[in-house]
């Protein structure tokens, strides 16, 4: 191949001509974008694992909750009725629950 008329690319062109050079940037634009763990599917996967992560700890946090409300609820009593009236509205025998309901919750 002849050199190109421009300065410029006649002091790179040994370069650019140079086999393992023409090797080693085919493979980089293969690895950059045809192959499986391109930089966008690398990308990608660190975005779902960033938000994984993130609910990780939000049900990490949940799951210490329902563990201190648990052993509440087996240990005293009065816990446990009042949990069963708010959550699900149970009542005893002999008396009357009036749920009110907020308008604008609707």
């Amino acid at each position: 191949m002849k050199a190109p008329k421009y300065p410029i690319l006649q002091k790179i062109w040994p370069y650019v001509n140079n086999r393992y050079f023409l090797t080693f940037f085919g493979f980089l634009i293969w690895l950059s974008f045809f192959d499986r763990n391109d930089f966008i599917t690398t990308y990608s996967y660190s975005q779902k694992l960033k938000t994984v992560k993130k609910e990780k700890v939000h049900y990490e946090q949940g799951i210490i909750q329902y563990k201190n409300d648990l052993k509440n609820l087996q240990t005293d009593k009065n816990n446990l009725e009042k949990y069963a009236r708010e959550q699900y509205l149970m009542k005893k025998d002999n008396e009357d629950v009036f749920l009110i309901v907020d308008g604008e919750n609707n």
